[in-house]
């Protein structure tokens, strides 16, 4: 169960019940006035990030390697698109837990990553198999 969806609103009621103890009517609308700042910050960025994905073609990164390095376990979907500026390609059936996108970059290196429930668990990074250049041998 996601307890954050339960414990912070449970915690802005708190906020503005201390508020209205501490202040009456002036404390509620200061604590009310903070709540609908924060929540503004949060879609603000959730905009920005947007608007910068949807100039990018979908499953786009700059470099898989750098992606898979700045990658940690349960970071949410909307950080793993600001750090690639691209919307991930789909893999998984639409709808379905786990979800997994990919993302790739020019030379076919690519970033699986699995989300549960919005926070990512695992991802790998799948790199193509290296051509022998002309001057090489063959190993025997």
């Amino acid at each position: 169960m996601n307890w954050q969806k339960i414990l912070v609103p449970i915690a802005g009621v708190a906020l503005i019940a201390g508020a209205w103890n501490a202040a009456g009517w002036q404390g509620v609308a200061i604590v009310v006035g903070g709540i609908v700042m924060w929540m503004l910050l949060h879609f603000t960025r959730m905009m920005a990030v947007l608007k910068r994905s949807s100039d990018r073609p979908v499953g786009w990164v700059g470099s898989a390697v750098m992606l898979n390095a700045k990658l940690r376990p349960g970071v949410n979907l909307l950080h793993v698109m600001a750090i690639t500026r691209s919307l991930g390609e789909l893999v998984s059936p639409k709808d379905s837990q786990p979800e997994i996108f990919r993302w790739t970059d020019g030379t076919e290196s690519s970033v699986s990553c699995e989300f549960v429930n919005g926070k990512l668990v695992k991802w790998a990074l799948v790199r193509p198999p290296a051509e022998p250049e002309a001057g090489d041998a063959p190993a025997p």
